[in-house]
């Protein structure tokens, strides 16, 4: 029931109502307070994406091949992820004062992952007048001598075999037809020989020109998967950090390999008929990457 006031009532009383208790009665948050939770949230989910993305910037980066240097095993226009961190390296010489019995000459360095290894596959900041990085296969490493014969490749005088590619391989230019590779350099190829812009035109690549190991092929989805690693059992699996005599450890590696004496190597390079070597030398001037 009711007062004749309106006001509610209990057997015949009045129930007074406290104005200041319904004021108290807690309301929910406003509009203006659901916004800002909002707008924090999108900002931290931000703020973390970004985090993630410059995180993961510093181990990958991605790398579309540009041409066809690298066919038939890396396409045009393929999309790799590259590992910034594979050849990561220490010079221990630069603690050498702290530590009792160094003389820190410079000579060692630790690579807490691998050093380059034969066969890897590397993108490196480009040796030419270009603004596109390279990428290219590790075929010699420092120590070696690299030399050309019969459409073959030579390391210390021990024909690599080279199933991954079609073509044969030539040299193109008397002055890196061939060369030892300097301590601190790589020699490096494509596996399109006859398309293809590399050490025989440009000579070793410093290693701290490399920008890092290709590691996966995210595109196209049809080559999906890790970036192979090609093992040359004719010779030794030596490395950048290996230290090995390079003669040495290629003899005990293969009992009998495929040898070209170098007097022969030289006496091929002479021989050739001069038509040839023009052609060949005209043919590097119009490589494509």
């Amino acid at each position: 029931m009711t007062h004749q006031d309106g006001q509610p009532t209990v057997d015949g009383r009045v129930i007074e109502i406290d104005a200041t208790s319904a004021d108290q009665i807690p309301s929910s948050p406003s509009n203006s307070r659901k916004a800002g939770r909002a707008v924090r949230e999108i900002v931290e989910t931000l703020l973390l994406a970004a985090l993630i993305f410059f995180a993961v910037r510093l181990v990958v980066l991605n790398f579309r091949v540009d041409g066809l240097s690298m066919v038939p095993n890396l396409q045009n226009e393929e999309m790799l992820l590259v590992n910034r961190n594979a050849y990561r390296s220490i010079d221990l010489s630069a603690i050498g004062g702290l530590l009792p019995g160094d003389d820190g000459d410079g000579a060692n360095t630790f690579y807490p992952f691998a050093p380059p290894e034969r066969g890897d596959i590397i993108v490196f900041e480009p040796p030419t007048n270009s603004d596109q990085p390279y990428i290219k296969r590790i075929i010699g490493l420092p120590g070696e001598e690299i030399s050309f014969l019969n459409g073959q490749v030579l390391v210390n005088d021990i024909v690599l075999d080279e199933r991954y590619i079609d073509d044969e391989t030539t040299c193109r230019g008397d002055d890196v037809c061939e060369v030892v590779v300097s301590e601190g350099e790589v020699f490096v190829l494509g596996d399109n020989r006859m398309n293809s812009s590399d050490s025989r035109s440009f000579g070793p690549v410093p290693l701290e020109r490399i920008v890092g190991k290709a590691w996966f092929t995210y595109w196209p989805l049809a080559e999906l998967g890790w970036v192979p690693h090609y093992e040359y059992d004719e010779i030794s699996e030596q490395s950048v950090a290996s230290g090995a005599t390079p003669g040495v450890a290629a003899a005990v590696a293969s009992p009998q390999p495929q040898r070209a004496p170098k007097e022969r190597r030289e006496r091929s390079q002479r021989e050739r008929p001069r038509g040839e070597r023009a052609r060949e030398r005209a043919a590097a001037t119009t490589e494509a990457r």
